[in-house]
């Protein structure tokens, strides 16, 4: 861990907050290094059961670190594979959180800052924000998982011009496409967020983890084994003491009181 990227813990939600916000959170070895080893810590929490990523400052991540990237321009190529892996162990960490994952949006989204928001389970910005693939205005081809989960939310031929033209999109052409699920204005954005990361927190924690194991590998999974798989997660969550909260909040017509085992 390090100053670049910040935690904190109240109740059972977090808050991950990348903190370079002179440089509009752009990505450098230290912050994707601190993503990386805080989110494979975040995998063993026993009290957590939703996170907020956010970012200080003016935007959420800048994506990587231009500046950098010119100061190394000449070496980079023979530097990139084991960073580019730091960061992509992130990205996967996020994925398979068992517990729901809020993408706080403002301001800057581009590159692997893009990449980071889409891994998220849910997304809600705020009318600054601006989105951007960016790859393609340097001479790059994407990383972090863009080019894996733009065409998954928007289309194969939307995906290649967001990746190709690189065009900034804005909050609301966000939504429309399905990059966000909300999208609030500015002052209103933290208190979205928490009253979204509230709602998920109080919810049944184990079967909201199966769910999104389940979601994210049904385009790679064959159907018949997607079904047994179905079937093993509906059988653990009706093992736990929330399943038996629910029915049993159903039958007595109240509201169940879900403690996420």
């Amino acid at each position: 861990m390090n100053d670049t990227i910040l935690f904190e813990q109240r109740g059972t939600i977090g808050t991950l907050t990348f903190n370079r916000p002179a440089v509009f959170n752009a990505m450098n070895d230290e912050l994707i290094l601190g993503m990386r080893d805080l989110t494979a810590n975040l995998m063993n929490s026993t009290t957590l059961r939703a996170l907020i990523v956010k970012g200080a400052g003016k935007a959420f991540v800048a994506g990587g670190d231009v500046g950098l990237f010119y100061q190394r321009r000449d070496v980079i190529a023979d530097e990139v594979k084991p960073l580019g892996d730091a960061l992509h162990a992130g990205i996967i960490n996020i994925c398979k959180l068992p517990f729901p994952v809020i993408a706080q949006i403002h301001g800057a989204v581009a590159g692997a800052g893009l990449s980071v928001a889409l891994a998220c389970d849910f997304a809600i910005a705020d009318e600054t924000a601006s989105f951007t693939t960016a790859y393609s205005k340097i001479g790059l081809s994407p990383d972090g998982g863009s080019t894996f989960f733009l065409p998954r939310i928007v289309g194969m031929k939307k995906a290649t011009e967001l990746v190709m033209l690189s065009d900034a999109l804005n909050a609301a052409q966000a939504l429309e496409l399905g990059l966000v699920n909300k999208v609030v204005a500015a002052d209103q954005l933290e208190a979205e967020t928490l009253k979204l990361a509230e709602r998920l927190a109080r919810g049944a924690t184990q079967a909201f983890a199966r769910a999104k194991r389940l979601i994210t590998q049904s385009f790679d999974t064959p159907l018949s084994q997607h079904l047994d798989d179905e079937i093993a997660c509906f059988e653990e969550c009706a093992r736990t003491s929330d399943f038996k909260e629910g029915v049993t909040a159903f039958v007595e017509k109240r509201k169940p009181e879900f403690r996420g085992n």
